[in-house]
């Protein structure tokens, strides 16, 4: 399994960076119409990345137990 794991955790890095992205443009598009609280987008876009961040962490470190198994 070595190898592949690494491999998924780092496309959910980049996943988690577009996710960061459309935070961006969601806060953006806030700012633009005016002075107003937190948008609600942003909120569960940032869920979500850290979600996806969580998991790529954790896929990180299955690769870490299986080299030091082995």
């Amino acid at each position: 399994m070595t190898g592949r794991a690494d491999e998924i955790a780092e496309r959910l890095s980049v996943i988690s960076d577009e996710i960061a992205d459309l935070a961006i443009d969601s806060i953006r598009e806030a700012l633009r119409s005016g002075p107003t609280a937190r948008p609600a987008a942003e909120k569960q876009l940032t869920q979500a990345r850290r979600a996806v961040e969580k998991a790529a962490y954790l896929l990180r470190g299955v690769e870490d137990e299986a080299a030091n198994s082995g």
